[in-house]
């Protein structure tokens, strides 16, 4: 009985070592592909690199050869994103970084939303705490009897055909 428990044993550590050293070979199609989403073309498109569809674009082709020769050689994502910014410039990436004034990029559309809310809060409880006038009265620029029946009157006699 212990015999097979520790066959088990033994078959379980080599198995989970395997796994361990194996655990990230053959994934450099999948650090492509999410690399390549990471980066848009340069040549005017907007598009992501490898949704780049221009016939002919003078520019996917070289980058993904570029992106496939980084990914081949081992470098890790920061670097490669990094040396894409070194050489195309920030626009080449699709979302801004977390670091220094690109932080406002993520920052100002939670804070426009906060900011909305809190102004439209502030409209209605100004509206709600507002008295309201007393029936009948018009507030204090309003014509009253004779002066109204004279604007109706006007306006009678300059619609008339």
């Amino acid at each position: 009985m212990q015999r097979v428990f520790l066959q088990r044993v033994r078959l379980l550590c080599g198995l989970l070592a395997c796994v361990v050293l194996l655990l990230g070979a053959g994934d450099d199609g999948q650090r492509f592909e999410r690399l390549g989403h990471q980066v848009m073309c340069i040549c005017g498109c907007n598009y992501v690199l490898l949704e780049c569809n221009h016939v002919g674009c003078p520019n996917s082709d070289r980058m993904r050869k570029e992106l496939i020769s980084a990914v081949t050689r081992g470098d890790d994502d920061p670097a490669i994103l990094g040396w894409f910014v070194q050489t195309y410039g920030t626009v080449v990436l699709l979302a801004p970084t977390h670091t220094g004034f690109n932080q406002v990029a993520w920052i100002m559309p939670y804070l426009a939303l906060v900011l909305g809310i809190g102004l439209v809060a502030l409209v209605v409880w100004m509206w709600k705490e507002r008295q309201p006038s007393p029936p009948g009265t018009r507030g204090p620029a309003s014509p009253r009897g004779s002066a109204l029946e004279g604007f109706r009157q006007q306006a009678r006699r300059e619609t008339e055909i």
